[in-house]
């Protein structure tokens, strides 16, 4: 008896071999235990300001990722990354596309969510990092700052307040929302203006930045300087922060390995191979998408704890 249950297993295991072989995983449901436990898989998503919960190209996105898992997807369209997040904590949707710093928050809510992919841009800048840039020389260093004026973008700015501070904070270096030396700027525009006009000394703002963090040159603090007349050779880099990587397409990390290495797959090359979907899902970094892990959201995550905090 003990073989004869043995042998039809091994049968078993092998019709449902020959079948995904044949047809593929999503038409041998007996062999999908995930898809069954799931029943429909679920993307979270925030609406477009003004939006309400209308989805761009809605049909053509819950095709294509039904088509990658072989089973049944419906969008969730919630009001806010809050609302996103603890959808996606309670377990109410299974996949959500975020940005870094909400990310890092609900990993920090819960610790139950993991990144797949997230955009790349096409020079290659997969997120920012903040940088210090002085003019003429007039802050000589990092350590002089105290005794300077420095141009900072409004608080809410993430490369041009929230990233230098907790990066900065990290490193040991004595700075707050209220230190004395920061002359707070009612826009990033603003802050390069004081700079431009000789009523800071440096200021705070972003650069584009590649995988290896090297400055992706096709943007940021330094370009918009020079775009507004400054002379390159005036400005010079006196810090640059980590890389702030752009937010991440997330699942919870109990989904099924089949699931997430199938969304992998899908997602890497959706701007090779369906173009037109790509840009209804990312509109804003051209591309494509890239694997992502949880340890390039360190610096999203510093931030967060920061604010969690309450440090000023």
């Amino acid at each position: 008896m003990a073989r004869r249950g043995k042998t039809a297993a091994r049968q078993a295991v092998k019709m449902c071999a020959v079948a995904l072989a044949a047809f593929g995983a999503a038409s041998s449901p007996a062999c999908a235990d995930w898809r069954d436990d799931i029943g429909t898989f679920r993307i979270g998503i925030v609406a477009e300001p003004g939006g309400g919960n209308s989805v761009p190209g809605l049909a053509r996105l819950t095709e294509a990722f039904a088509n990658a898992l072989g089973m049944k997807v419906e969008f969730v369209v919630a009001r806010d990354y809050a609302a996103l997040i603890e959808a996606q904590a309670s377990g109410r949707v299974q996949y959500a596309v975020y940005s870094a710093l909400a990310y890092a928050t609900a990993s920090q809510r819960c610790g139950c969510v993991e990144p797949l992919v997230a955009p790349v841009d096409v020079d290659g800048a997969v997120g920012i990092r903040s940088v210090l840039v002085t003019r003429d020389g007039r802050l000589p260093d990092l350590a002089a700052m105290a005794s300077h004026r420095i141009a900072i973008a409004p608080a809410e700015n993430v490369g041009g307040a929230l990233l230098p501070l907790a990066a900065l904070s990290a490193e040991g270096v004595k700075i707050a929302r209220d230190s004395p030396f920061l002359a707070r700027a009612a826009s990033a525009t603003a802050a390069e203006t004081m700079l431009a006009g000789g009523e800071a000394d440096a200021l705070f703002g972003w650069e584009p930045a590649d995988a290896a963090g090297q400055s992706a040159h096709s943007g940021g603090t330094v370009a918009r300087l020079e775009a507004a007349g400054i002379p390159g050779a005036s400005l010079r880099v006196l810090w640059t922060s980590g890389l702030l990587r752009y937010g991440p397409h997330a699942v919870r990390s109990d989904l099924d390995p089949e699931a997430k290495r199938r969304l992998t797959v899908f997602l890497t090359n959706l701007k090779s191979q369906t173009p037109d979907v790509y840009d209804l899902l990312e509109a804003t970094h051209p591309g494509g998408f890239t694997p992502a892990a949880s340890k390039d959201y360190a610096m999203a995550l510093a931030i967060v704890e920061r604010e969690s905090a309450g440090e000023e």
